[in-house]
């Protein structure tokens, strides 16, 4: 048996008639951006999160490059980044000339709360929190470390759409939140698409500025800006897809939970979900400390896996800073040589779910 570890063929069937109704509708209209599926994909988007404004981008690295430059973040300053997470957090980071500053994660695999203040320096401006593999990081916490030091609180939710803390949406928390929609994505688009929402106008104004060249609803150039927008057919698809999220974050629950009950192996740890969070296993992550025999092991079997995040981007000489490395846990700074992504996709069949377990559970 053949199992990917990704694949987009078999959810497509789930909206594939509406998709496709809402892209030839959009072909026939002659409009391609900034039109009726956009907006509707903006005010869906906001009111599920429960922010005032939703600033559509073409990526996620986008909307966290325009978020830190709207917020004055530069050369000199610190922004407080977890240590596993993808490159494109460090790269926002770096790319408004500020030091992306590696903090130790925990067990869930977020960035730590309580390592938070031992990184914090008179540059520190703000924590890119990210909801890491579907799942919520300890809001309440980082939101106290945020106030007692003045810090802004950036949420990235690229890989945690539709997860919950303590029962509320994430991205309903920090200053501001960022969401990417590319096609593996818990809510994806069939190419590139993001997000920036915010509560506060004058911000959301901005921004839809900066996102088109800088140029204005006015028509003035108001800020030196990209170019960066969604465009009609990928926001038809999300609001295609929208309404099946809730089903298809379920369907990774079930998978999730067959692996859970299921894989019985003591050389593998398996991921634990938060108490105060709710889970949508955006990836399923196991440690092992043989993990490159692991992998070997299974792709012989037929399986294919992913490690997110093979590289870290804190022991890269483009993002490393003095003394990282010794400020790191053991667990936090060693993390990238045990993570295994197993095998997590709409559709997966409960054959195709066995196969794995057992093959891991045989290794």
């Amino acid at each position: 048996m053949e199992i990917q570890c990704r694949r987009l063929d078999r959810e497509i069937e789930w909206y594939e008639a509406e998709a496709s109704s809402k892209l030839s509708a959009v072909l026939k209209s002659g409009v391609c951006l900034y039109g009726a599926e956009t907006k509707e994909f903006e005010k869906k988007l906001s009111d599920s999160i429960g922010k005032n404004n939703c600033v559509s981008v073409k990526n996620c690295t986008d909307a966290l490059y325009l978020t830190l430059r709207y917020l004055g973040i530069g050369r000199g300053d610190e922004v407080l980044v977890p240590c596993n997470t993808f490159v494109a957090d460090y790269a926002a980071v770096a790319n408004v000339g500020a030091a992306p500053i590696a903090v130790d994660v925990n067990e869930y695999y977020s960035i730590d709360p309580a390592q938070l203040e031992k990184q914090i320096t008179p540059k520190t401006r703000a924590i890119l929190v990210v909801h890491l593999y579907g799942q919520a990081a300890d809001m309440d916490e980082i939101l106290a470390v945020a106030e007692r030091h003045d810090l802004v609180v950036v949420e990235d939710c690229a890989r945690a759409f539709g997860a919950e803390y303590k029962g509320k949406p994430v991205g309903s928390f920090g200053d501001v939140s960022c969401f990417s929609f590319y096609p593996t994505k818990n809510l994806g688009a069939f190419g590139d698409g993001g997000a920036i929402l915010t509560d506060d106008d004058e911000m959301a104004r901005r921004l839809r500025a900066m996102r088109f060249y800088g140029i204005n609803e006015k028509g003035e150039y108001e800020a030196v800006g990209v170019n960066s927008r969604i465009d009609e057919l990928q926001a038809a698809i999300l609001n295609a897809k929208f309404k099946y999220l809730d089903d298809m974050l379920a369907e990774r629950r079930r998978i999730a939970s067959r692996y859970l009950s299921g894989i019985n192996n003591p050389t593998i740890l398996l991921p634990k979900t938060a108490a105060f969070s709710k889970h949508t296993f955006h990836q399923f992550v196991i440690r092992c400390e043989e993990r490159d025999k692991l992998k070997d092991y299974l792709e012989t079997s037929g399986i294919q896996t992913q490690i997110h995040y093979k590289n870290p981007p804190f022991l890269s000489s483009l993002y490393a800073q003095d003394g990282q490395d010794a400020a790191l846990s053991d667990f936090s700074a060693n993390l990238h040589k045990s993570i295994l992504s197993l095998p997590m996709y709409i559709g997966m069949t409960d054959d195709e779910i066995t196969y794995v377990i057992d093959a891991i559970n045989r290794f």
